[in-house]
């Protein structure tokens, strides 16, 4: 099973039986690691003092065993993004202490493309025991993507907050927000085109439409819904027309899974991973791991889940150039050798090593 402990990768005979065996394994594997890397990053700087004409990514297939180098350039684009507001407005501080929250139910179910072009095909998807089905229908602009639900995440924690404060405006499904403050918060620069993008994902969040059996605060929602049932520009800037302040109005759906806490705290450097699929990655981390210190599961099922409509072929080259990278925030992943699974594990040592632990025999 999943859950159960497992003997360390390239350890045969080694048995971890209590806490302090597992912390002196967990120490040892950072020392192997940290010493690989500096052996890596010296053949890495002479070979790169030879003429080279890696200045393109090639489409080949790495093999398992072993990834190719990639120029640094593209090392520097799978990094994090910067944080674009290092310095707040003092008025922006009591938003900043809020936890970010994302729902459960949209981290368990892939409703957002992950494309990066508009998305006009019907989407269904159906849990593996037949019992969770959703099925989403873009409109002409497309389905929402996993960018967009940026405006969701925000939303959802700014209501959560609200009522772990027992304000009154959280029992109503309306939210006004600034779009400043929504910018910032997301991690997003604040020229003209965020704010057009902004207008777009609105666009996509309202006219992508859901029907599902899935539950949210112990209610289906029976007609067909979108995420946003409505979004409206209440305030625009005097000399260009931009959108200053927005009104949102949640799905049922939505507003249930809130109102019931079916949320879960997220990391603020969500906002600073660069591609959907790291996106999505993490989200299905934090949703299966847990409490848990690590999370297993197939290539095949992780791909299903994630709501990647590549090959699996290509999937898999994701996969390693991801681990690779190795940006995701709170969790490690990496690739089990010779078997079809994927493993999650939490970045917390003495978590890490407390779920390694076991008793003895």
């Amino acid at each position: 099973m999943d859950d159960q402990p497992t003997k360390p990768a390239g350890r045969s005979g080694v048995r971890i039986t209590t806490l302090d065996d597992a912390l002196a394994f967990t120490k040892a594997k950072s020392e192997e690691t940290r010493t690989r890397k500096f052996a890596k990053d010296g053949q890495e700087g002479a070979a790169e003092a030879a003429p080279s004409t890696d200045g393109q990514v090639s489409d080949v297939v790495p093999s398992e065993k072993a990834l190719p180098r990639r120029p640094s350039a593209r090392k520097g684009a799978l990094g994090l993004m910067p944080v674009h507001h290092p310095n707040r407005d003092f008025f922006l501080c009591d938003l900043f202490d809020y936890a970010l929250k994302d729902d459960g139910v949209s981290m368990e179910a892939p409703i957002f493309s992950l494309a990066t072009r508009p998305d006009t095909t019907i989407w269904h998807w159906e849990s593996k025991d037949g019992l969770r089905a959703i099925t989403v229908t873009p409109s002409v602009k497309g389905r929402a993507t996993q960018f967009d639900k940026d405006l969701l995440i925000y939303v959802v924690s700014q209501m959560t907050e609200a009522l772990n404060r027992d304000r009154p405006d959280a029992q109503g499904r309306v939210v006004r927000f600034r779009v400043y403050d929504y910018l910032v918060s997301t991690n997003k620069p604040t020229g003209g085109r965020e704010y057009q993008r902004l207008q777009d994902a609105l666009e996509r969040l309202t006219g992508t439409r859901i029907k599902t059996n899935i539950k949210t605060g112990g209610q289906r929602v029976k007609e067909l819904f979108g995420l946003i049932e409505s979004a409206t520009i209440v305030e625009k800037a005097p000399d260009d027309e931009s959108m200053i302040a927005v009104e949102v109005t949640l799905s049922k759906w939505l507003f249930n899974a809130v109102q019931a806490h079916e949320v879960l705290t997220i990391n603020h450097n969500y906002f600073r991973l660069r591609k959907p699929i790291e996106r999505r990655l993490y989200e299905l981390a934090r949703k299966h791991c847990g409490d848990q210190a690590r999370f297993v599961i197939a290539i095949e099922l992780l791909q299903e889940k994630s709501g990647s409509q590549s090959s699996l072929k290509e999937f898999r080259r994701s996969l390693r150039e991801l681990i690779e990278a190795d940006t995701l925030p709170d969790y490690k992943m990496e690739i089990v050798a010779g078997k079809a699974q994927v493993v999650f594990s939490t970045r917390n040592a003495k978590k890490l090593a407390l779920g390694m632990a076991v008793r003895p025999a």
